[in-house]
């Protein structure tokens, strides 16, 4: 009071005083932030970054699975470019990544459409279509090893059936046939995933985006193309890439079903850098595949990544 008294005798004005940073504010939150994350960056350097590592090392070597090793730079990697079956194997995977992706991203596609309502029984179905996603592909792959065999399976029961076939097709000593029937059942038993993911960016879409679009006359494939697919953009790029990346490294429902045989007709890349780890026992040229692989694997996601890229 004495000091505004003053100042109204005086006539003067005096500035308010600002009032002081917390000198710790501009540090307390990047170090907040560093705690929060770290143990993400701890898991990712113990269980990816480290074997990563390691796995380089090894495909220095002659690494044997079992006895002593030696360095020997970089002649694994020479190898490999004149290994035959290597490159079937990476041929293969791709054919087979190539074919399956768009067949999930379509089937996940026309289920979250017919799911996506709120109406009766849609819960149902989404069970049904999620359920055998949940299963996994090793139990549904030994469930389709069982019903595919020529003399007692009910697959050669139920085509016979209906005419298509004299029922002792031999489904798992074909190559063609094999291929064929492990991509229905990787379509059938995945596509429950991409439906989720479509379906819950679905219903985040605004009802009022839609209800403009009915007044300006637009029909149903119109919306969906005009408005439904863009909107969905992030959700089918997260769809694609887990597609992609589960057809490149595929191996259960092909060591289950084929052991990559005929021969080597069904042989996935995994298949191949397994067989030479655990059949051949040579460790550093198994590493050294599974760097290829690696970056194989990079590569075509940073090409999925570039292509579904958001644009202005």
């Amino acid at each position: 009071m004495s000091t505004l008294a003053a100042d109204t005798q005086t006539g003067t004005k005096t500035k308010p005083k600002a009032p002081r940073a917390r000198s710790g504010s501009l540090t307390h939150r990047p170090r907040t932030g560093l705690l929060l994350v770290s143990p993400a960056v701890v898991l990712v350097a113990v269980f990816a970054l480290a074997p990563l590592g390691v796995a380089a090392w090894i495909s220095l070597t002659d690494f044997p699975l079992i006895g002593p090793h030696r360095f020997v730079g970089l002649k694994n990697y020479e190898l490999l470019w004149s290994d035959p079956a290597f490159g079937r194997s990476i041929g293969f995977t791709l054919l087979y990544t190539v074919i399956v992706t768009p067949l999930i991203l379509g089937l996940g596609y026309g289920l979250a459409v017919l799911v996506r309502s709120n109406r009766r029984g849609a819960t149902v179905l989404r069970t049904i279509f999620f359920l055998p996603f949940i299963i996994g592909l090793s139990t549904i792959s030994f469930v389709t090893l069982l019903e595919a065999q020529p003399s007692s399976g009910m697959l050669n029961t139920a085509l016979e059936a209906l005419g298509l076939t004299d029922g002792t097709t031999a489904w798992l000593v074909d190559g063609p046939l094999a291929t064929g029937l492990i991509i229905a059942m990787v379509v059938w038993g995945t596509s429950g995933l991409t439906m989720v993911l479509l379906m819950s960016a679905m219903q985040g879409i605004p009802r009022e985006v839609y209800e403009s679009a009915e007044l300006d006359g637009a029909g149903w494939w119109r919306t969906e193309r005009h408005i439904t697919l863009p909107m969905l953009r992030r959700a089918i790029t997260l769809s694609t890439v887990l597609s992609v990346v589960g057809s490149l490294l595929a191996f259960p429902q092909f060591y289950i079903l084929t052991q990559g045989g005929p021969g080597s007709d069904t042989t996935t890349a995994v298949m191949a850098l397994w067989r030479r780890a655990f059949v051949d026992l040579q460790l550093g040229a198994s590493a050294a595949m599974s760097l290829v692989l690696v970056l194989i694997v990079a590569a075509v996601v940073g090409l999925q990544f570039w292509l579904l890229r958001e644009k202005d």
